[in-house]
């Protein structure tokens, strides 16, 4: 059980998809004059690929949503990077892309802004880098996601809840990721001055000493504070103003209670964010059923439904002045 529980009735939703790899169909499901796009930023190294993505976006897409998936760069297996870039936890570009490209297909579309661990830094931080980017969006779910990069790493290395040996396991994921691309990153010419930094790589054992070695300098920046200071959406959260929903379980073993300190504040200063604490739900588990074999739709996977769809209530009940579609001079022309 989970100390948290939305529950709205059923909305159907136009779902036409064009977009190849990030983009996801429902023919089945019966027209209707809404249109939603969910646009979802999974995990660290994760793609559109991954089990718990494709669970929810199939459960999103039986409720009538469109569903568009971020594929962070150099995640997905067999595809090589075309230029020597790759994912951080906080470079909002990719997504901001992905989010103009939907803008762009479908016109009339309003966006439900969902991200998962090290997505919910992005989007969280995408909304809040300019209000233009909170422009048709409905609503936003971040679900386990840390905040703060910076304090986060000082709470990886202890053993508490088993956090560093996920850390390490992390790591060693990064690793996989970053030399499977080394030519694409590093290229021909240069392979001899990283080579110092790809040793270091080999042998580390934290995501720290990856991006103290490897990404920080990757992307230009002079320090590992500096780094992880500009990735933070702690430092832009502040600025979402559309409904936001921040998720986050109490035995999290990579999200410190410390880190929670930033939900909670902002919750109590905004009327528009909720912040959900779970007693129990691991890091995106939120499994319902038996312990050995639990249920693929997770507790997690309706509640973003279920929050989605209520805000799409609220928004179809609205006054038309209110309505995110109009700007604030046809408001004014509605009360003359």
């Amino acid at each position: 059980m989970y100390d948290l529980y939305l529950e709205s009735g059923p909305l159907s939703f136009l779902s036409v998809l064009s977009l190849t790899c990030t983009c996801f169909s429902s023919t089945h499901l019966p027209v209707s004059p809404d249109d939603i796009t969910m646009v979802i930023c999974p995990g660290i190294g994760n793609h559109s690929e991954k089990h718990y993505i494709r669970t929810f976006v199939d459960y999103a897409q039986k409720d009538g949503y469109r569903c568009a998936v971020l594929n962070h760069l150099g995640a997905l297996p067999n595809i090589e990077l075309t230029s020597p870039r790759m994912f951080t936890y906080g470079c909002t570009w990719e997504f901001a892309a992905m989010v103009g490209y939907i803008k762009r297909t479908y016109l009339q579309t309003q966006l439900v802004v969902v991200g998962f661990s090290l997505g919910g830094n992005i989007v969280c931080k995408f909304l809040g880098e300019n209000r233009v980017n909170q422009e048709r969006v409905l609503c936003c779910v971040s679900v386990c996601q840390g905040y703060s990069a910076l304090r986060a790493q000082e709470t990886f290395l202890q053993w508490d809840q088993f956090r560093r040996f996920y850390n390490f396991l992390m790591a060693d994921n990064m690793k996989k990721i970053i030399l499977s691309h080394r030519h694409s990153l590093f290229g021909d010419g240069l392979l001899k001055k990283v080579d110092a930094d790809l040793s270091r790589l080999y042998i580390a054992t934290s995501l720290m000493q990856i991006d103290d070695n490897i990404m920080r300098k990757l992307h230009g920046h002079s320090s590992l504070k500096e780094y992880y200071e500009k990735e933070s959406c702690v430092h832009y959260i502040h600025n979402v103003d559309v409904p936001l929903l921040l998720v986050n379980s109490a035995d999290d073993p990579l999200v410190h209670d410390s880190l929670l300190a930033i939900p909670r504040t902002l919750a109590a200063k905004k009327p528009n964010v909720i912040f959900a604490l779970t007693l129990h739900g691991g890091h995106l588990g939120f499994f319902e059923g038996d312990v050995l074999f639990p249920q693929p739709l997770t507790w997690m996977d309706k509640v973003i439904v279920g929050f989605a769809n209520t805000m799409c209530q609220w928004e179809k009940q609205k006054p038309p002045c209110q309505s995110g579609l109009l700007t604030g001079s046809s408001c004014i022309e509605a009360k003359a």
